[in-house]
This record gives structure tokens, sequence and C-alpha cells, in this order.
């Protein structure tokens, strides 16, 4: 592992959220949260690849939704038809969006496009998912910065 990879991401995205999301939590490690609408997005930059750091942004979208078939494969259809990122399940059928963006030649669009899309995209979703499947979103269960 590179330390110094990953402490000049730490440093640029400390930067650039400084900058363009005041209202961000850091956690000191090179993780991060902003709320944006319902939803709440996690930012973390880890170790990727020898000489290469990434940075993931992942906001949890609906806990508690049944899970479906029909769900399922709304889901997968949204993810074919977004321009980037996609939906997952976690391990407690929480509904995720996320996308991730390498470190090294990371520019501040770059980095405001993806934190912006994410929180839109799940801001709007994490709507649509609960009239579909119930559940509740992230405001609705206090995860909020």
């Amino acid at each position: 592992m590179n330390d110094n990879n990953i402490k000049e991401t730490i440093e640029k995205v400390n930067a650039l959220l400084k900058k363009n999301f005041p209202g961000h939590l850091a956690f000191g490690d090179g993780t991060y949260t902003i709320t944006r609408g319902s939803s709440n997005i996690m930012i973390n930059i880890k170790e990727f690849v020898r000489n290469e750091t990434i940075i993931e942004c992942v906001a949890h979208v609906v806990m508690g939704a049944n899970i479906t078939p029909d769900l399922m494969k709304f889901l997968l259809r949204k993810n074919v038809e977004l321009h980037f990122g996609a939906f997952g399940l976690l391990f407690d059928d929480t509904i995720t969006f996320s996308h991730s963006i390498t470190g090294s030649n990371l520019d501040e669009n770059e980095l405001i496009t993806t934190v912006s899309s994410v929180g839109f995209i799940a801001d709007y979703y994490d709507d649509v998912i609960v009239e579909m499947a119930g559940g509740k979103r992230a405001a609705d269960v206090g995860i909020e910065v």
C-alpha cells in the first residue's frame, strides 16, 4: 500500500469538499458524509491498486423495503438507464446507489458531479422505491449530517 497516494487523495478531497460542500462531515480518516435532500452520501477514500486510490460515493437509498423480484427488476433496469453509478443491495437489504472515481487525477468538476449526482439520484429514487416497496429513506431513520 502506498500511504502517500491515500494522503494526497484525502488532501485533495478535503479541500474540494470544504470549498463546494461546506456542510459535510469529515471523520478524519478519509471518510465523509453529506446530506442531500432525504438522502445521505458516504464518501470513502481507499487504495484501489498499487499506485491508485478510489473515491467511493455511496448513498443509502431505502432501508427495510420489501425486496421482491419486481423491485429487483426495476433497479436492474434503472442501472442500464442511468448515465453512471448503480443501485445495489447490502447484506441487510438496504438499497444503495453508488459511483466510484479514481483519486490520482481527481479534478474539482469530477468530484462535484459525482457527489451531486449520487445525491440527486438517491434523493429522487428513494421516494419512488418507498412507494413501490415500502421501507424508509435515510432521512426517515435519522441518517443526516
